[in-house]
């Protein structure tokens, strides 16, 4: 299949690419072939944010959004800032003290609803978009430059034979690529090696993000309430933090987030985000409440000073596929949206050189770094380092003198040279974690957890949780570090199981497998290496 502009992953940034090239074609009379995939089983099936969005982009993509019925519904009301210290106790954090989560103007959202509603938008101006097939495989052409991708073929067992339901993988060529598969992404970690994007640049930094969605008693739902809290029950060293949304129908959206540069191979995410819901600020809200769904994803996080050039030949990075998140105010939507509206104008002035565009697309750059959104991450580049650097409470004044004071414009550029795989110590020489069983009211273990995220994968397909080495995870994984994937997965995917002889092996559930990426990101080996299942497999989230 031949296209003007393939596009992978139908995310923010991705049909934020799409409908802003679609407009461009529309207002210029042009004809353009445009393109999206999507592994999900539909748009939105693999979306999960927390998410308060800024409307920015959204304001400048579709100017009349709530004429067109988008649904960015509930306006924020009121914005609380915890300093946690016990299960029963918390300090209020002045927003002098906290620049970042001021959210006058911003919307609780779903971002999964409001990808489904830019998708209806992209398809109403004539672009196509095929959820269920899943990008495996980068395409090249004789010179070097990107071609496209293929799909995976479906229909392949477990053993690697074609099973009666075979279907081949399809190629979809077209003049440029963009790679919009949102936080490491598979296809776009292959690109950023290729072609050394990287060259010059921090490691990437990542954290692990979960959310549940809530049904509150209506008495105590406030439409547009935001909290944020950091301190308790975090590990030492480690500066996590957390959040509770309301939304519209008596639902608040909660949830967690790890950075994935802590040190203590005990520690469980999964485990420090149940405990945290017992946090009495928290914990009356989800009183008498039910549980709807849960969810969790890598997010990415390391700032101008990680993110690799966004542009090679024949394609483009964006979105988190190459880290657009602002960090520092826990926002990575309307960031994502403007890097594809950047991309658009980049690809269809390069469309209307014909064949003297230039194959590597180096005028995104100077767009990139002429918008609002340079200006934007630029301002807080410094927050992760020092989080980092000084933990969670230090780190944290520290950057309210960088932002209240400076306004983000320290002439100093910090640094954060150590990979989140690298951080980990022994588990000999780390204190265990001794954490509470879940009550099942307001805690919860795995299983029903990712039961709660319609997860589903065909079994009989071969594993997309890939080892370089498969003796690496019970000889040198488990003696030095007590095996972390049995912790840091957030879906029970890894466990070291006892064999018949009594000897440990390592078992791998990837139907269980949430697509968070987690384990490709903080194994210690860096040893697995996620790659994509059959096309609709995974998640299934209805309003993440």
């Amino acid at each position: 299949m031949e296209v003007d502009v393939l596009i992978v992953g139908a995310g923010p940034a991705g049909l934020s690419t799409a409908c802003q090239l679609a407009q461009l074609a529309q207002v210029n009379e042009q004809e353009l072939s445009i393109c999206v995939v999507e592994k999900g089983s539909e748009v939105g099936a693999h979306i999960l944010s927390g998410a308060v969005m800024d409307p920015r982009a959204m304001n400048e993509l579709f100017p009349d959004w709530k004429e067109r019925g988008a649904p960015l519904q509930t306006e924020v009301s009121e914005d609380r800032v915890l300093y946690v210290t016990g299960e029963n106790s918390s300090h209020k954090v002045p927003l002098l003290f906290a620049p970042g989560f001021k959210n006058h103007g911003n919307y609780v959202i779903s971002l999964g609803n409001v990808c489904r509603w830019l998708a209806e938008q992209a398809e109403g101006m004539g672009v196509e978009i095929y959820p269920g097939f899943a990008a495996a495989e980068i395409l090249f052409n004789d010179d070097g430059s990107v071609k496209g991708v293929a799909t995976g073929d479906m229909g392949v067992g477990a053993d690697g034979q074609p099973k009666d339901s075979y279907m081949l993988g399809m190629e979809l060529h077209a003049k440029y690529t963009v790679f919009a598969e949102g936080c490491r992404g598979h296809l776009g970690k292959q690109l950023i090696e290729r072609f050394q994007l990287d060259a010059g640049k921090d490691p990437q930094h990542y954290g692990i993000g979960f959310k549940e969605i809530w049904e509150i008693a209506p008495e105590k739902h406030q439409p547009g309430l935001v909290i944020h809290t950091t301190g308790w029950p975090a590990a030492k060293n480690t500066a996590s933090g957390s959040y509770m949304y309301h939304a519209e129908d008596n639902q608040v959206a909660l949830g967690y987030v790890v950075p994935l540069s802590y040190d203590n191979p005990h520690l469980s995410p999964f485990d420090e985000f149940q405990q945290w819901k017992h946090q009495a600020q928290i914990k009356q809200f989800l009183e008498g409440g039910k549980r709807l769904s849960y969810g969790a994803r890598a997010l990415i996080k390391g700032g101008p000073q990680s993110r690799p050039t966004m542009h090679f030949p024949g394609g483009l990075l964006v979105g988190d596929d190459a880290g657009t998140l602002n960090f520092a105010r826990i926002k990575g939507s309307h960031t994502a949206m403007k890097s594809g509206m950047l991309a658009a104008q980049c690809l269809f002035d390069a469309l209307q050189k014909g064949d003297q565009a230039e194959r590597d697309l180096a005028s995104y750059a100077e767009l990139f770094d002429n918008s609002w959104l340079s200006d934007e991450l630029n301002k807080w580049r410094n927050f992760g380092p020092l989080l980092h650097k000084f933990g969670g409470f230090l780190g944290a004044a520290l950057a309210f003198v960088d932002q209240g004071i400076f306004q983000g414009k320290l002439p100093v550029t910090l640094s954060d040279p150590k990979p989140d795989h690298a951080a980990l110590k022994p588990a000999a020489d780390m204190p265990k974690i001794d954490y509470p069983k879940p009550d099942n009211v307001i805690s919860f273990d795995k299983l029903s957890s990712v039961f709660l995220s319609n997860t589903n994968h065909e079994e009989d397909q071969p594993c997309h949780l890939t080892l370089k080495d498969s003796t690496i995870p019970i000889q040198q994984n488990l003696p030095k570090y007590d095996e972390p994937a049995q912790r840091y997965c957030p879906a029970g995917v890894y466990e070291v199981v006892e064999s018949e002889s009594g000897e440990p092996s390592f078992q791998i559930n990837a139907q269980n497998c949430v697509h968070c990426k987690t384990c490709d990101i903080k194994d210690p080996a860096q040893n697995i290496v996620w790659v994509v299942p059959e096309g609709g497999g995974g998640p299934n989230y209805p309003n993440m």
